[in-house]
């Protein structure tokens, strides 16, 4: 097999691991609700059921991302596509919501292991600028056509099997990407191997699990709570901590002078903003659909492809405009679509709005996510030096995962602040306290109270809650969509100010953008030519 003919067998087998592990982003969330009935889990378990693994996912993508680097990129994806495989199938036969929680958490160990590799070997192997940011923007297209396609997938398998078979039918296709990778995927790893950074992953894995399990119960706790304060507090120590330990490290995991490089750094703060904007929408935009359209979970779904088309168009589209006019200015266009697109739901959501409507919103903002994203990871990566290309993957998957998991917080709390305030003057003053509270707790709450009132005999009681709800709802989401809006505008002025449109121009001792990358797979897909 020559290099040229291999190289699209590798891009395949890495965007297909991509894809598995973007998937279970919104597959397991479709279940949920049934859960509940069969495993007779609370809220709060449903809540660990998706945040387990995020947890564990954040606390050890540095960790992953450094010891691939150091002992090899391609041993590192097969062996966490084998544990994410393999933990998922043994979650479908969990028989209570603490086996499945548990499960759930190794899950989210094979993603940490699994995710960085998969950029890291990529930019390796495609190493000109215009045929990197090309793989990047396929690898960002395959990332939100799988975030988009988990609704679809599991509301398939919920209607036609049971809820095990979400986590069952992840096991083998884990383990069908993992021999293709072994097939095709040449080995990478730094030709000069580091000494193990200790402190380091210890300190890294420390600050990313801390902070994402304060944001993650912020919400619960309050935002001011001492509980949280001291949260926020300690991940700021261990982050201080961290840099400084970097800074005098012989052979540090992170070479954190990287921050230096607004091509870095401000490609990192773009993606971050991307994400927090998204997955806040994500987290609203279903229960709009769920609860007040009525859509199934697998109505939900289809209903949402015109983001996922449209995100994986703006992805390949982006890194390729990128090149051509700069990464500034395409960035920057990114985050402002997403803006206008946050400002025009505020201004038009309503339970009869047409979905013809809904559909244009929704390709406006997966254009501006695609434009936004994948650009700001090849601007990313094109920063990082080849040796640590497993990190540096990291930190870009980091960003995006503390980006999700502060948008869900941050715009859900705004939400839940605001539907609370509004529906308490809108509930009918002839419902009694014990109900009321309940309806406060959701607007899938209040829509059930509205069922009950309604088998109890009292149609005109429960319509005038369901209307209260939606209304309140409504309300709830506009603001909270006006604040992502404002968070977008905020990232694009930011962009537009800080990111530099081009890489630096190479000079006669400075090695090239492209041969900083070539070195991890060049020699081995080299090898693969016949002599």
């Amino acid at each position: 097999m020559t290099r040229s003919s291999s190289k699209p067998l590798l891009l395949a087998a890495l965007l297909l691991a991509s894809f598995v592990i973007n998937l279970d982003t919104t597959l397991v969330n479709v279940a949920l609700p049934t859960l509940t009935q069969q495993l007779g889990a609370s809220t709060a378990q449903l809540q660990w059921v998706v945040d387990a693994y995020n947890l564990v996912f954040a606390a050890l993508l540095l960790t992953s991302g450094s010891l691939s680097d150091r002992f090899g990129r391609k041993g590192m994806l097969m062996a966490g596509l084998l544990v994410f495989g393999a933990s998922s199938f043994v979650g479908g036969y969990a028989g209570s919501p603490a086996q499945l929680i548990t499960a759930r958490a190794v899950m989210g160990l094979g993603a940490a292991m699994t995710f960085p590799a998969t950029l890291a070997l990529l930019t390796g192997a495609f190493t000109g600028r215009k045929e990197r940011a090309l793989s990047i923007g396929l690898w960002g297209a395959t990332a939100g056509v799988a975030i988009a396609l988990g609704p679809i997938v599991g509301g398939f398998l919920l209607e036609h099997y049971t809820w095990s078979s979400i986590f069952y039918a992840l096991g083998p296709v884990s383990f069908t990407v993992a021999a293709l990778v072994a097939v095709f995927v040449p080995a990478s790893r730094n030709p000069v191997p580091r000494r193990l950074d200790y402190p380091g992953l210890v300190l890294s894995g420390g600050f990313m699990a801390l902070l994402v399990y304060t944001v993650i119960q912020a919400p619960s706790r309050g935002w001011t709570s001492t509980a949280s304060l001291a949260g926020f507090t300690g991940a700021l120590a261990l982050l201080i901590a961290f840099v400084v330990g970097e800074r005098r490290a012989a052979e540090p995991m992170l070479d954190v002078r990287l921050f230096k490089d607004l091509r870095f750094s401000a490609a990192s703060a773009s993606v971050t903003i991307a994400f927090f904007t998204l997955l806040g929408f994500i987290f609203l935009i279903t229960q709009f659909f769920q609860l007040v359209r009525t859509y199934s979970p697998l109505s939900t779904g289809v209903h949402l492809l015109p983001v996922a088309v449209s995100v994986a168009v703006g992805s390949t589209l982006g890194t390729r405009l990128a090149v051509r006019v700069g990464t500034k200015a395409i960035v920057t266009a990114g985050l402002a679509l997403q803006a206008g697109f946050y400002f025009w739901v505020a201004s038009a959501i309503s339970p009869t709005l047409h979905y013809g409507v809904i559909a244009v919103q929704m390709v406006l903002y997966g254009l501006g996510m695609g434009l936004t994203s994948a650009p700001a990871t090849e601007s990313i990566m094109g920063a990082v030096p080849a040796d640590q290309a497993g990190v540096g993957s990291a930190v870009n998957d980091s960003t995006r995962l503390l980006g999700g998991t502060l948008g869900v917080a941050v715009i859900g709390s705004v939400y839940a602040t605001v539907y609370s305030t509004r529906l308490g003057s809108a509930l009918p003053a002839s419902l009694p306290s014990g109900p009321a509270a309940r309806a406060h707790d959701s607007v899938g709450a209040a829509f059930g109270l509205s069922g009950q009132l309604a088998s109890q005999g009292r149609p005109a009681l429960a319509d005038a809650v369901r209307q209260a709800a939606i209304g309140a709802f409504d309300h709830g989401l506009s603001i909270g969509c006006i604040v992502a809006g404002l968070v977008a505008a905020a990232g694009a002025l930011l962009a537009g100010a800080f990111l530099p449109a081009h890489p630096p121009q190479p000079g006669p001792d400075t090695p090239s953008d492209t041969g900083r990358q070539e070195q991890p797979l060049a020699p081995a897909l080299d090898a693969a030519r016949p002599r």
